[in-house]
């Protein structure tokens, strides 16, 4: 039987497998990180999950540091900068850093991962840190102290992002009898939470201390307002 040479129709339906792209491969490295932690998202990983072989990741992606510089984006685009310039610096702070965590305690395998890679040039997170730097010395900040106050703040988001992913008892003396006062100091934090998790309380009280600190110490540079 001769085989024709009408060209075969085309299968109809959506394709066995998604169409490459660098958005695709950064969300399924996102997800692949939460699901599994780091050795779970390596480009390997990531392929298989998506059935391709690992060779076609790098039509998109430069390799391991360039997909870590990806994930970071991906987060990054979660924080809000949108006061600085707009409100207040102490308001834009401090909406910024509820996002910032916000965006770290859901995906708490990030932090310690994104720590330890410098910032690439020409990415959405340097143009966050460019907003909130720009905001900060447009209100007045001495351009030297900038960035000791920002990365002070961070630590604070940070630690509170990680701890936000803690068991709620984590710090449960239990019944210890060498340890009355944390005992009753634990049930009495638990207590004044109520319904609100105590990472959050927590994380709103060190803020709330922390942007005091900066007021007083914004105003001490002799600027007013801002």
């Amino acid at each position: 039987m001769a085989v024709s040479d009408k060209p075969q129709p085309r299968r109809s339906g959506r394709p066995t497998t998604a169409v490459l792209s660098r958005g695709l491969i950064l969300e399924t490295a996102l997800r692949l990180l939460d699901e599994r932690g780091e050795s779970g998202a390596s480009l390997r990983e990531i392929a298989r999950e998506l059935g391709v072989r690992p060779s076609a990741l790098y039509n998109h992606i430069a390799g391991q540091d360039d997909l870590i510089s990806g994930i970071r984006e991906l987060v990054s685009d979660r924080i809000d900068v949108s006061g600085f310039g707009e409100l207040p610096w102490d308001e834009a702070m401090e909406r910024w850093a509820r996002s910032y965590r916000n965006a770290f305690a859901d995906h708490p395998p990030t932090i310690a991962l994104l720590g330890v890679l410098p910032i690439a040039t020409g990415t959405r997170t340097s143009e966050m840190y460019e907003a909130v730097f720009s905001g900060l010395i447009a209100a007045g900040w001495p351009e030297p102290e900038v960035l000791s106050t920002v990365v002070g703040v961070e630590c604070l988001i940070l630690g509170a992002a990680l701890d936000h992913s803690a068991p709620d008892n984590m710090l449960d003396p239990g019944d210890d009898p060498h340890a009355p006062t944390f005992r009753a100091v634990y049930d009495a934090g638990h207590a004044a939470a109520g319904e609100r998790r105590l990472t959050d309380v927590a994380f709103e009280l060190g803020l709330s201390a922390m942007l005091a600190g900066l007021r007083a110490r914004h105003t001490a540079f002799g600027v007013a307002g801002g």
